[in-house]
């Protein structure tokens, strides 16, 4: 069993910084591409960015330049450091992982439960 699980939400000031973390844990044989996708109220859940395991990175234009994604392989974890935060950045943020749990086993699609982040005034 795989789980991914997110840590660093919270409120935040806007022009402000704030870390996440997903650790993934359980039966992993290896992990190809991580990401950061995030859901705004009322909004549909958009990509926000991703890393492959060699560590390219891609992000969308709304956070290019003030979000920057990372990945530690030794721990199966991805972070997403976020600077000079806006309010537009108010979103439950879920982390994302293609993991293939045995060398035997094709690959899947694990995701976070959510972690909230919000950005005041």
């Amino acid at each position: 069993q795989v789980q991914l699980v997110e840590s660093g939400g919270g409120l935040v000031q806007t022009g402000g910084s704030l870390r996440l973390s997903c650790a993934a844990s359980g039966s992993i044989f290896s992990i190809n591409a991580m990401a950061w996708y995030r859901q705004a109220p009322g909004k549909q859940r958009e990509l926000a960015a991703t890393i492959t395991s060699g560590g390219t990175t891609n992000y969308a234009d709304s956070v290019k330049g003030r979000f920057t994604i990372s990945r530690d392989n030794a721990k199966n974890t991805v972070y997403l450091q976020m600077n000079s935060v806006k309010s537009e950045d108010t979103a439950v943020y879920y982390c994302y992982a293609n993991i293939r749990p045995t060398v035997a086993t094709y690959t899947f699609q694990y995701w976070g439960q959510g972690t909230q982040v919000t950005v005041s005034a």
